[in-house]
């Protein structure tokens, strides 16, 4: 490790990754250095979405890191257990496991289709709980291990709670797995926190699913996330966790006043981004 290059040959696993904030994240790591293992199932281009496994390992070698493509499914066991083992036997070991892939859907109850509830769990909560869990084993051998979630504060209040029940139970559970995580294996010297943002960050579920245009114009990049999550998982794992993390006040930390730059739309000001949810 090199103080200007903290994650300089440590191995992140990440869920998803192909694109988006995962993506920025895994980039952020390679540009020190860092080997990145994606586990994502995005194999050939898809109409709606931008990038695959193959040319996101293709951006993490270009930014100065190794990558480790894995085609497979966080909502499949055996997907879950090559990834770490494949990611284990390629680069030696892991430090860092980040929980990327989520599904959202704002449905009210109503609305909501079964199947969508059912992908949502197996996806957010279960896939975090189950990519974690199975990480750990490898994770107490690394001088610094982080399990890094990106979920939200857990704020109980009926504003969230019923503003869209199924996707809030959906990323409230990979909060709580997280925090269990951190509580369960803290004696073990694993950090697992969680990192969400105060506005909405331009990415594909922003643009296709909640608002187009016109919302991606008040957003930010996914590089404030990145760089946020940087942050995180470079601090002593022993003196970092169990915390519900916001982007803002993680930067804050850093020395970070000027937050323009993450415009999406260069010049935008600040006071016009969109909040994300669950935050008051």
């Amino acid at each position: 490790m090199t103080e200007n290059k903290p994650l300089a040959g440590k191995t992140m696993l990440m869920s998803g990754g192909s694109r988006g904030i995962g993506l920025a994240i895994a980039l952020r790591a390679a540009a020190d250095g860092a080997n990145v293992a994606l586990l994502a199932k995005t194999d050939t281009p898809h109409p709606r979405l931008e990038g695959t496994i193959h040319t996101a390992a293709e951006q993490i070698r270009a930014a100065g890191g190794r990558a480790l493509p894995i085609l497979g499914d966080v909502r499949d066991d055996e997907s879950i257990t090559e990834a770490v083992l494949k990611t284990q036997g390629e680069f030696g070991g892991i430090d860092i496991v980040v929980n990327n892939a989520s599904v959202i859907d704002l449905s009210g109850s109503l609305d909501l289709a079964a199947k969508k509830y059912d992908l949502m769990q197996d996806v957010n909560v279960r896939g975090t709980f189950m990519l974690s869990r199975a990480a750990v084993p490898v994770l107490k051998d690394s001088p610094n291990p982080h399990i890094l979630s990106l979920s939200p504060p857990l704020n109980v209040t009926p504003r969230w709670l019923g503003a869209h029940t199924g996707y809030t139970l959906a990323k409230y559970g990979m909060t709580m797995a997280t925090l269990g995580m951190a509580a369960e294996f803290g004696k073990d010297g694993i950090a697992a926190n969680t990192l969400w943002p105060r506005t909405t960050i331009a990415t594909a579920a922003v643009q296709n699913v909640i608002g187009g245009d016109r919302l991606m114009a008040v957003s930010r990049t996914p590089a404030i996330y990145a760089d946020a999550a940087y942050a995180v998982i470079t601090k002593s794992a022993r003196e970092l966790t169990g915390q519900t993390l916001v982007v803002e006040d993680v930067l804050e930390a850093e020395g970070v006043t000027d937050f323009s730059g993450y415009a999406a739309v260069p010049g935008t000001p600040d006071d016009r981004m969109y909040p994300d949810i669950f935050l008051d």
